[in-house]
């Protein structure tokens, strides 16, 4: 069992070192800025609802951080999936190809277009999706006609792929957009979990047609609920703003709508969060890349894999991750961990085994279901010790 690599005391109390002797939570917030000074210029102004100078503001901050021209802010990640989704072409009985270990957002944002996912396996080193597996899939199934690939056994289009960047952790985004390419597939990134994560010097989320972010409260920022398009493309932008605007005409008092959109915007309240929790990025992901570190030298030897990024890519280190030897080892761990006030967690369920997705096709997902058995999550919040370090 794991106590033969692993002291699981010493686990606990080496993370207790790290994060405290109280209730270790996976990841929280942290308010160590200008929060509280920008949500009360917002009330101040009574500018809090999806109209205001924050939203914009917050859009600026995170195109440049990433390198997008544009960024639409929207209520939150899965929403922002949902339209990026609909800017890509995907329409009613198409098909999106994805992968089964993910949040349940990718691909609820799929069956919200009325269009059906198609699970591809992932690599083991990067947890995400495999272009290998991708190619072979394609390969076998898919034809193309008039520069748009069919699937061969269902009859349904293939309008888009969508790979996420599991805990931050970049998978082989040009590898992907490469084989999609290929097949006239629209790629759509999921880089919920990435904020922060790079591929050489180009930030996740920007390879595809485009990218979607979330803020949720458990990511490495956040405005309490948001998510946020990302793309190169002005049309695309403008439509993106549209649609998640109730597909409002512009007009100073008519109320014209000239098709149905959705209330997506995000409020300004929560963009003056963004905009404070911005200021802060660029040293929690310092302070949180040394986090890593520490977790890296505490299982180095011991057997257990810390989960790392691949040579030439940065993660954001967003949730730590280790790989146990059993499912055994990892239900130990588990245990062990959360009954003494240690949060961790195993990785999502394959969607493929959840009721309404598991008649979806999938090409057997070998490495999905057997990281599925030995994934763990660690506490990889900034460590209270450390906020003074972002207000320096």
């Amino acid at each position: 069992m794991i106590q033969q690599a692993v002291n699981l005391q010493g686990l606990i109390d080496f993370i207790r070192s790290t994060h405290g002797d109280c209730f270790v939570p996976l990841h929280r917030p942290v308010f160590e800025g200008n929060e509280r000074q920008y949500l009360a210029h917002c009330i101040d102004s009574n500018f809090v609802s999806s109209v205001g100078a924050k939203v914009v503001e917050l859009e600026r901050h995170i195109g440049s951080f990433v390198g997008a021209n544009f960024a639409i802010a929207t209520v939150n990640g899965t929403a922002a999936l949902h339209v990026g989704l609909q800017l890509a072409g995907v329409r009613r009985d198409d098909e999106v190809v994805t992968q089964a270990l993910t949040f349940i957002a990718t691909c609820n944002s799929v069956s919200y277009l009325g269009a059906h996912p198609v699970f591809v396996d992932v690599d083991l080193d990067t947890l995400g999706l495999s272009p290998g597996a991708l190619r072979r899939w394609l390969s076998e199934h898919a034809e193309l006609r008039e520069g748009q690939a069919w699937n061969r056994c269902t009859g349904r289009r293939i309008s888009a792929c969508v790979p996420m960047h599991t805990f931050g952790i970049p998978l082989r985004i040009e590898e992907i957009v490469k084989v999609c390419d290929e097949y006239g597939i629209a790629v759509v990134e999921d880089a919920a979990e990435s904020l922060g994560s790079r591929v050489g010097d180009r930030h996740t989320g920007t390879f595809g047609r485009l990218g979607t972010l979330s803020f949720n409260g458990n990511k490495v920022i956040t405005t309490g609920g948001g998510g946020m398009i990302i793309t190169d493309d002005e049309a695309l932008a403008r439509r993106a703003k549209h649609l998640t605007t109730t597909a409002k005409v512009p007009h100073p008092y008519e109320f014209v709508h000239d098709e149905v959109g959705y209330n997506y915007r995000m409020p300004n309240l929560n963009a003056a969060l963004g905009c404070a929790q911005m200021e802060l990025l660029p040293k929690m992901l310092e302070i949180k890349a040394e986090v890593a570190a520490r977790y890296r030298d505490f299982f180095a030897g011991t057997g257990v894999r810390f989960v790392e990024p691949l040579p030439g890519t940065t993660a954001n280190w967003w949730l730590n991750a280790i790989v146990l030897g059993s499912e055994a080892e990892r239900n130990e761990i588990l245990e062990y961990t959360n009954s003494r006030d240690v949060m961790t967690r195993p990785i999502w369920r394959l969607m493929s085994r959840l009721d309404m997705y598991k008649h979806c096709q999938n090409d057997g997902l070998e490495n999905s279901r057997w990281l599925e058995a030995r994934v763990v999550n660690l506490p990889s919040s900034v460590p209270e010790s450390e906020f003074h370090r972002l207000k320096q």
